[in-house]
């Protein structure tokens, strides 16, 4: 029986992670782990027992703990919280399905107490991959990829030598703006930008689909993951998402991984690896899928793609600077605080005026993510 913790439990992959568990019945959910979805995190403490369950509010966890008091699930809140979750005795796996850089240091205490990692938190990557990566070789844990587009690339790797990759081909949808013009995206609002034409997502990254920032921050996790340099990583418009990515060699022979819009996948595949097991579902048919188009992206109109480029190249404190700016712009976005075209135009700016710091250490990321919040707040 495999045992596991999951980081953001109510959330999109959180909830989907659950539902393989349900579906396969072979994995005990030791740890749970959310930010204030109380009613949804009752009935899951309800329907699979974990030892320990964390709330980010005390609030919230009082409230929680009345909720529960039936059990035997012991209620945590905070930082702490998260940290004992990650570190709990027994579990093999922690899936790290949590939004945003608070993700890092359960990360970071999770791999320093012998887990596997399922990553579906890339913000961690993207700010810390210098620091997560050896720590990972260090303590001998594999970082095992749940997005979609680094688990295709993954399984695309495997039975390969790593010196015979050549380039990565990610795929991106397009987002429900694809082929529009700058003009053309002024007045877009809230509702428009949340309509992804493949994927059923949690808002922030169904907002960065359609920016294709989020594109730009897996070109940085790729680097890390990978081991390449962000410039072998290029974006492909594959508006079907019927392919996840592909992985180019030496000898030019490319190999992909398709399959339908389905998060429960790579999931699947990251719990089991490297067994396969059967999952429920649509299958492709081909004779009525009949083609797959692919275009470049458009790095003008989407320009957030470019500046993650940017960010990737020069490192250091710069990609934490570019996803802290956009984590907070995308907030103030869906708050109808700011227009949709004022995301990228504050990313911009919070990058033009940082002063990069080389090889940084936690507490220098810390510190760029809560800069870049002020320079945005001193906005209003």
């Amino acid at each position: 029986m495999k045992k596991i913790a999951i980081l953001g439990s109510t959330g999109s992959i959180g909830t989907q992670t659950l539902e393989v568990v349900r579906e396969n019945g072979d994995i005990e959910v030791q740890g749970i782990a959310a930010g204030s979805n109380i009613r949804l995190l009752e009935k899951q403490i309800r329907e699979f027992h974990p030892r320990i369950a964390a709330v980010w509010s005390k609030e919230k966890a009082g409230e929680l703990k009345a909720c529960i008091s039936d059990t035997d699930t012991k209620v945590v809140s905070g930082m702490d919280g998260l940290l004992e979750v990650s570190t709990l005795g027994n579990t093999e796996i922690l899936v790290t399905a949590i939004v945003g850089m608070i993700g890092i240091r359960p990360t970071i205490e999770g791999i320093k107490a012998g887990k596997d990692i399922a990553l579906a938190n890339k913000e961690t990557l993207v700010t810390a991959g210098h620091i997560i990566m050896p720590l990972a070789r260090e303590n001998r844990v594999s970082i095992l990829p749940v997005d979609s587009e680094h688990s295709a690339i993954f399984q695309s790797l495997q039975g390969n030598e790593q010196k015979a990759l050549h380039k990565i081909l990610l795929t991106a949808s397009g987002g429900p703006f694809r082929g529009k013009k700058e003009e053309e995206l002024l007045e877009i609002r809230v509702e428009d930008a949340l309509k992804h034409p493949n994927w059923a997502m949690g808002q922030k990254i169904t907002i960065d689909s359609s920016t294709m920032v989020n594109k730009g921050l897996e070109v940085i996790e790729a680097k890390w993951l990978f081991g390449v340099d962000v410039d072998q990583v290029q974006v492909v418009v594959q508006p079907q998402s019927i392919i996840h990515s592909m992985v180019e060699y030496v000898d030019g022979a490319i190999m992909a991984q398709l399959g339908t819009p389905d998060m429960k996948l790579p999931i699947q595949y990251a719990l089991y690896y490297p067994k396969r097991r059967f999952l429920p579902g649509e299958r492709i048919d081909f004779w009525s899928l009949g083609k797959l188009d692919f275009e470049k992206p458009d790095m003008d109109t989407f320009y957030g793609l470019k500046l993650a480029y940017d960010a990737g190249r020069k490192g250091g404190t710069l990609p934490t600077v570019f996803n802290a700016a956009n984590e907070l712009a995308v907030r103030q976005f869906l708050n109808r605080e700011i227009k949709y075209l004022e995301i990228v135009e504050i990313i911009e700016d919070c990058m033009q005026a940082h002063k990069n710091i080389d090889n940084p250490s936690l507490q220098e990321i810390l510190d760029a993510e809560a800069a870049t919040y002020d320079r945005i707040n001193s906005r209003r």
